[in-house]
């Protein structure tokens, strides 16, 4: 099954379970400008499942992912200190696939580049 170029899914590691409802774009650097490519919701297993279209040619250069926990957060009854996270990262062969996992919960995260 074809999926977008680029793929990311949170889970939530102080609950053990994908983090569900997450709002998040996806944004590339231009001319020292951050232009919006796509965004959506995560499902019920933490991920996007059509960030981009199938076909959408990459470009090498600076990316982000913006991810707004803040309500993801409140919707669990939790405090978090960040109220968003922002993962950039740099695609430096436009054909290969990009994971970019977000391993989150109330009071820090990590991510990596996955497969």
């Amino acid at each position: 099954m074809p999926v977008s170029p680029i793929t990311t899914h949170i889970l939530d590691t102080a609950q053990g379970r994908p983090a569900a409802g997450v709002d998040l774009s996806l944004h590339q650097l231009k001319n020292d400008q951050w232009h919006e490519l796509g965004k959506g919701k995560t499902n019920d297993d933490g991920r996007v499942a059509n960030l981009l279209p199938t076909d959408w040619q990459l470009e090498a250069g600076v990316y982000k992912i913006r991810f707004e926990t803040a309500a993801y957060f409140q919707a669990c009854n939790l405090k978090g200190f960040y109220p968003y996270v922002e993962i950039t990262f740099t695609i430096e062969s436009p054909t290969q696939h990009y994971h970019v996992p977000l391993l989150l919960n109330p009071f820090g995260y990590s991510t990596y580049r996955g497969s």
